[in-house]
């Protein structure tokens, strides 16, 4: 089984901005065209800061004019600063340019029964997280975390809030931001992003765990050239991103990816969406705690107590954990089959023992392919972090960039070309 490799190096990320595939992208009009230059230009000041617009020019392939004429954008919105002035040996001095350390978001990590509050900088820089309890009263809830946000606010008070990104367990639909799906989370047709606006008083933008942990290892660079990738988020469910030819997939409605609510045992336990044995009642996290439970013998409260069980030799917690990693593997079939990924991405509870689970899942993994090699698969890390960072990420991208002009007035999508993947 490969293992993850997470950090490029820095020659890796400036060679080809973040080898970003040019080739790949599709004729689009100039105003999206400026605005992935825009994307371009950003990505670069980030990873490689401080640079000069000089270094812009030669690392972008753009002329110099148009780079000026973009960093002046980025500047008197407020995403870009300029800085100290290096005299070269030959020629002008130059001014070093960094992305604005006074500019943050909001990132906020809605589970079932717990939220998430992290204050995130644009280098991706945690200043603040916290815990909040969540309650089966959305309202109160949403209160609680506006209370939440005044107050950090008025700690970071020298800092420019931009808005709120959220992760959920569920699907969003992309152009009205309303939930679509959350069967774990029990909402019944709730207006989450027009309750956040009213108690944060900032833009706030969600979409699902998996997409933000996808994006959020598209953001920071970890994807090493891959296109074709599948992040699987297991948690109190399981949850799939897309990147299909290196485009973010929502599919029409943003239901894309809805792997974990597919049966795989019709006489399986009844799940939160209606159906009997999705995926996700058996590979999830409850799964392992639901059998175990189920054995009589004691009952644990969260997963990673049972992982600890495991660890200290209780065969029961290793039979159950063993099944939970064989029915996540054997699952894994039904993307292979329809999206052949080149790397398949796992984050979330499971990745806490991946030791003991990982050669499990990948035996499944190789033993169940229709044709041709098995996808690499990695173990992605954090989940908890990589939902806020990828939610941070997530509203980055819509407000600095080509994002914004995802959705017309009409609702209708126009044709984008993604650039922030590696080639």
């Amino acid at each position: 089984m490969s293992q993850p490799t997470h950090e490029p190096s820095r020659n890796d990320r400036t060679r080809g901005i973040r080898r970003i595939d040019l080739a790949s992208v599709q004729p689009v009009s100039s105003d999206i065209a400026r605005d992935i230059n825009r994307d371009i230009i950003l990505e670069l000041i980030r990873f490689n800061q401080p640079l000069a617009r000089a270094d812009l020019s030669r690392l972008s392939g753009l002329r110099p004019s148009t780079v000026s004429a973009i960093v002046e954008q980025l500047i008197e919105e407020n995403w870009v600063r300029e800085g100290a002035v290096i005299k070269a040996a030959r020629g002008r001095p130059s001014t070093m340019l960094s992305v604005n350390s006074a500019m943050v978001t909001f990132a906020l990590d809605l589970r079932p029964d717990r939220a998430i509050l992290a204050v995130v900088d644009l280098s991706g820089r945690f200043l603040s997280r916290e815990i909040i309890t969540s309650s089966s009263d959305l309202r109160r809830t949403v209160a609680q975390i506006g209370k939440r946000m005044k107050a950090l606010r008025a700690e970071h008070a020298g800092k420019s809030f931009e808005g709120v990104g959220v992760s959920i367990q569920g699907r969003v639909h992309p152009v009205t931001q309303r939930v679509l799906l959350a069967p774990n989370m029990k909402w019944q047709d709730f207006d989450l992003r027009a309750a956040l606006e009213r108690e944060s008083g900032l833009q706030v933008e969600l979409d699902n765990d998996a997409n933000v942990c996808l994006l959020s290892e598209l953001w920071y660079g970890r994807l090493q050239g891959a296109k074709n990738v599948v992040l699987v988020a297991v948690a109190e469910g399981v949850g799939t991103a897309i990147l299909a030819g290196g485009v973010m997939q929502s599919g029409y409605n943003g239901l894309a990816g809805e792997f974990g609510h597919v049966s795989v045992d019709p006489a399986g336990p009844l799940c939160q969406c209606g159906q009997k044995g999705c995926w996700e009642m058996v590979a999830s996290s409850r799964a392992p705690i639901r059998s175990f439970n189920a054995a009589g013998r004691r009952k644990v409260q969260d997963i990673y107590e049972l992982m600890g069980l495991a660890e200290d030799g209780d065969a029961t917690a290793i039979r159950v954990i063993t099944e939970q990693a064989v029915a996540l593997g054997r699952g894994l079939r039904m993307i292979t089959a329809a999206l052949s990924p080149e790397l398949i991405l796992v984050v979330g509870d499971i990745t806490a023992a991946w030791e003991r689970c990982g050669p499990i899942v990948w035996k499944e993994l190789a033993s169940s392919m229709l044709a041709g090699e098995a996808p690499r698969l990695h173990a992605a890390g954090d989940a908890e972090l990589a939902r806020l960072s990828g939610s941070a990420a997530m509203l980055m991208q819509r407000h600095a960039s080509y994002h914004r002009s995802t959705h017309d007035e009409t609702g209708t999508r126009p044709s984008l070309a993604m650039t922030s993947t590696a080639s």
